[in-house]
């Protein structure tokens, strides 16, 4: 195993304050480094983190507005068409349940409210109740709004930019050159050109990763530097919540030292951008949650799509001990 020295992350600290592109050579290195090395290298994490973010935290809540049903074969997905996990199916909630969950968000505090849909893309009446709920909710409410509805057409992304969608969330998921092993019904490249596509359209573009579904280091690698040619504003880190009934169900998980080498990676090569420690957090992380705050500045509150979160209490406590601030919104 590589070795690396304190004063070696404070140089990679000092890169990325001066958006100096790290080398891949130089990425791999954080992921290998060495356990007794975790805590200088979560230190110079924390002055990139510091320097573009202060101890100010970011606050999401995710709403599944659309459970089940999905044609897609994602093999991490307990919502699939090849999953048997037992999940609620159903269809595209109303308005006054989107509304109500806009009102949970603001009780957690949450500085934004992600709208979720399991399926390809929307359809057309889909996207109206969207829209429709999306309006009322900018009307009435302090929120930051994201939407996570699949596939885009141009049309599509201006309609929900239009009606006060401020992000929209279509994750990478995985690296390109191992696609096709956790996706066959859709390609990479159309998880990009969507990307592209919100970006057109005026939204701030949000696309991350799910760690621990067989890739390589040099993979985890590749991943980091597609989000950063993507300019992603948001990147979501998951690590898989392996469920049992998903073609993955047998992946394990992520340790939680590796898991925070690679929030490190992330903030390094991509230090300027907002990172969310994602789902999976709980059950990878285990008792070293706090330490990936020292990385990310945003989190989710509350549960994910179908697999449970932490109690609210615990991360707003979580925030607290560690001297950190919930970032208010501000539209």
């Amino acid at each position: 195993m590589n070795q690396t020295t304190v004063m070696d992350w404070k140089v990679y600290a000092s890169k990325a304050m001066q958006k100096e592109v790290l080398t891949p050579q130089e990425a791999m290195l954080v992921l290998r480094a060495d356990d007794d090395e975790l805590l200088p290298l979560m230190n110079a994490a924390f002055q990139v983190r510091k320097h573009y973010f202060g101890k100010k935290v970011k606050l999401n809540m995710i709403l599944n507005a659309k459970s089940g049903l999905c044609p897609e074969d994602c093999g991490y997905c307990s919502q699939s068409i090849v999953s048997t996990a037992p999940v609620a199916k159903y269809t595209l909630l109303d308005k006054e349940t989107l509304l109500a969950g806009a009102r949970e968000a603001l009780n957690r505090r949450a500085g934004t409210y992600c709208i979720v849909a399991s399926g390809r893309g929307p359809t057309e009446k889909e996207l109206n109740q969207v829209v429709e709920a999306v309006r009322e909710i900018r009307d009435t409410m302090p929120l930051k709004i994201c939407a996570c509805l699949g596939i885009l057409s141009d049309d599509q992304a201006v309609r929900l930019k239009e009606a006060g969608v401020h992000r929209y969330n279509h994750n990478l998921n995985t690296s390109q050159s191992h696609y096709q092993d956790i996706t066959t019904t859709h390609t990479y490249d159309q998880r990009v050109e969507t990307v592209d596509t919100v970006k057109r359209a005026g939204m701030s573009p949000c696309s991350g990763v799910i760690i621990g579904m067989g890739e390589s280091d040099e993979e985890i690698v590749e991943m980091a530097f597609a989000l950063r040619e993507l300019d992603a504003d948001s990147i979501p880190i998951n690590f898989l919540n392996a469920i049992p009934g998903t073609p993955l169900e047998k992946m394990g998980r992520t340790p939680a030292k590796k898991a925070l080498k690679v929030l490190a990676l992330f903030r390094f090569v991509c230090p300027d951008k907002e990172i969310r420690v994602a789902g999976g957090r709980e059950i990878n992380l285990r008792t070293l949650q706090p330490l990936s705050l020292y990385a990310a500045n945003s989190l989710f509150v509350g549960d994910y799509l179908t697999t449970p979160g932490q109690e609210i209490t615990t991360d707003h406590q979580m925030i607290e001990d560690l001297g950190f601030e919930i970032e208010l919104c501000a539209l």
